[in-house]
């Protein structure tokens, strides 16, 4: 009998031990952290409600800050879809990734941070927009360019390893259409930036855009719960940001900060204390080393980024005293590179014999379209007329204290002229010290700088 116990025993403990075995097999990894870098499609910082517009219907964006770190002053690399995309990824410069220009695919020796955490264990996957060229694919243990798709990723993901999710909407990128929310903005919802006119054309223009955002909210909150329904909410760094600022004239594709400045969220409640701001400047280059600190693997020498972890543990810190930015060819030929402090902004256009017009999308905006009828009945004030105007000045300097929206040029005044001088030195020692260059040739146009339509000889036959 007691031969019998035993061996009954014996198969009870084998068979707990072999269960144990398993549940330990599919258990996450311990120790690491989940991330979702959730991106934004050419949203601006301040059109949400958290940045204090409050009119635009963003709940889950806004839950989202109070229950994380709010960055105030953080900075994209530039102000272009597929070359902010390609540096953040890479922790590089667009200069510095081969992917500089629009639409550019990303060249598969260019290291990444999502490769790097494949390698250590984590289980990649993109879903949403792509813009990163085919070579990345493989980056990735998983990519689907299939919109709608973010939660599904998240369900589909193995349970026993911790994970690395890309997700990238389209929204609120150009073409809008009417009636996509249950409540639409109304124009009188719409702040209009004075670089614009106030127009209801440009309000209704502004407030579907708005209505795209309010969709791009829907999609975090949806995010959000899958996390918390499968445990894994708690271990979850999330990083809301934008690619660039808002499809409208003097926005994207500028080195201005209605260009380049981009909201910034980052919610972990393991480790983040909700509710809190921070102030101190951080770019688009910092978070490729920063989830690499986090997971606890080496930093190479390929990521020109800092890591921004010092400012979550301490929202006070200081990681740069400068952010830099450029811009290159994006439907139309431009060269300009950018320098801020947290005060100060300095910006030099290598070309000036050129205007400086928002991408082919937003020329043929029902904006822009209001803006070239006022031009030409002399109706523009001279901030809404910037976009047309040629010569632009070769540099320009602004008080980001006094002038927000960058429209009093301060540049050769006595009274600015040691803050002009060491901000082009700051400018200067950043493009030698990453090798950018003037190209040697300009790359033609691709669109009708009045009509945004594509030029003959870019047609397809």
């Amino acid at each position: 009998m007691r031969i019998k116990l035993s061996a009954v025993l014996l198969v009870v403990l084998l068979i707990l031990g072999t269960g144990a075995v398993e549940s330990q097999a599919q258990a996450p990894a311990t120790g690491k952290p989940n991330f979702i870098v959730f991106i934004a499609d050419d949203m601006a910082w301040d059109d949400c409600g958290t940045y204090g517009h409050e009119k635009i219907q963003t709940p889950h964006l806004d839950q989202l800050a109070a229950d994380g770190m709010k960055f105030t002053e953080a900075f994209l690399t530039c102000s272009s879809c597929s070359p902010s995309r390609s540096s953040i990824i890479t922790g590089r410069y667009p200069h510095s990734t081969g992917a500089h220009q629009l639409h550019l695919p990303l060249p598969a020796s260019q290291v990444t941070f999502v490769e790097k955490l494949k390698d250590s264990g984590y289980y990649t996957a993109a879903a949403g927009k792509w813009h990163l060229g085919t070579p990345t694919e493989s980056k990735f243990d998983h990519v689907t360019t299939k919109l709608n798709q973010w939660v599904n990723t998240l369900k589909q993901r193995p349970k026993d390893k911790p994970f690395c999710m890309w997700f990238a909407t389209t929204d609120p990128h150009r073409p809008y259409e009417r009636n996509i929310i249950p409540r639409p903005h109304l124009n009188e919802d719409v702040i209009v930036p004075p670089y614009l006119p106030d127009t209801p054309e440009v309000r209704s223009d502004l407030a579907l855009y708005y209505d795209e955002i309010t969709r791009l909210d829907s999609v975090m909150g949806r995010v959000r719960q899958e996390l918390k329904e499968q445990g894994v909410a708690d271990n979850t760094m999330i990083v809301f940001l934008s690619d660039n600022g808002r499809p409208f004239p003097r926005c994207k594709t500028t080195v201005y900060d209605s260009g380049v400045k981009t909201p910034w969220i980052v919610a972990w409640p393991a480790k983040v204390k909700a509710g809190t701001v921070c102030k101190s400047l951080i770019s688009s280059v910092d978070l490729a080393p920063t989830l690499l600190e986090l997971a606890g693997l080496e930093v190479g020498e390929t990521f020109q980024g800092k890591s921004f972890k010092p400012l979550l543990e301490n929202p006070n810190a200081t990681i740069r005293t400068h952010v830099f930015a450029e811009h290159n060819w994006h439907d139309f030929e431009d060269f300009g590179r950018a320098v801020r402090s947290r005060r100060y902004k300095y910006i030099r256009n290598f070309y000036p014999d050129i205007p400086g017009t928002p991408p082919a999308d937003a020329v043929r905006s029902p904006t822009y379209t209001v803006m070239r009828e006022l031009r030409d009945q002399n109706k523009l004030t001279e901030d809404q007329r910037s976009c047309f105007v040629v010569p632009r000045p070769e540099v320009e300097l602004y008080d980001l204290e006094k002038d927000p929206h960058e429209l009093k040029n301060l540049a050769g005044k006595p009274e600015y002229q040691k803050v002009e001088q060491e901000l082009r030195a700051e400018l200067d020692q950043w493009q030698e010290a990453t090798y950018d260059r003037l190209p040697r040739s300009r790359r033609p146009d691709e669109f009708h700088r009045e009509t945004g339509e594509r030029l003959p000889e870019f047609r397809k036959k």
